[in-house]
């Protein structure tokens, strides 16, 4: 079963994010705002589908990113998706890009982490970074203020994301760490000095 999400009618709810309907390019979009008191990253910034209960599947989303007034240099404009989040929001599995780090970045090293799987709580970017596990990252030609369309295949505990119109998945993980069984809720994330857009969410419910 699939389902194109229209933002005129579902409801989200806010999860450490200011969020709000808005108009981009003359469609309907989501806005959801990291706020500038909460610089904790990869925690629960998202903006929950009302009635989302995900385990297998496709999540296909329309992103843009822009910064915030108070972003800094280590804003990379993050925004992606969460999914499988547990009622209570604590736990979640989540993928995003960084579009700051994409074509216009002239640092070789930032370049190669454009892309990002993580797991709430215990295997976060910075957990990944500091043990010098770079399995959970990519690079993608993408850019800030531009529209970049995700995509999310979940089967079991195997995770394939995409960017784009790429016919392969850029960053594949085998073995997520919430487990093959996990399921639950739907987020559109953003990160610290985020300012993004959502358009033409679609999910695909397997089982």
């Amino acid at each position: 079963m699939t389902d194109y999400i229209s933002f005129q009618d579902q409801t989200f709810v806010p999860v450490g994010v200011d969020a709000g309907l808005s108009i981009s390019d003359g469609d309907p979009v989501l806005r959801v705002i990291k706020p500038e008191d909460n610089m904790e990253p990869d925690v629960p910034t998202y903006a929950q589908l009302v009635g989302s209960d995900f385990h297998n599947g496709t999540i296909e989303v329309d992103v843009r990113a822009r910064l915030s007034a108070w972003a800094d240099i280590d804003c990379r404009g993050f925004i992606g998706i969460t999914f499988r989040c547990s009622e209570s929001n604590d736990r979640f599995e989540g993928f995003y890009v960084r579009p700051r780090n994409g074509r216009s970045c002239t640092e070789p090293q930032r370049r190669i982490h454009t892309m990002q799987y993580f797991s709430y709580p215990g295997y976060t970017f910075a957990y990944f970074r500091e043990r010098g596990i770079a399995d959970f990252e990519a690079k993608a030609d993408i850019e800030m203020d531009e529209w970049v369309h995700i995509k999310a295949e979940v089967t079991g505990a195997e995770g394939r994301f995409y960017v784009d119109n790429m016919s392969e998945p850029a960053l594949v993980v085998p073995k997520m760490f919430a487990g093959e069984d996990a399921r639950g809720g739907i987020g559109l994330y953003v990160d610290n000095g985020t300012d993004g857009l959502f358009r033409n969410l679609q999910v695909t419910y397997e089982d």
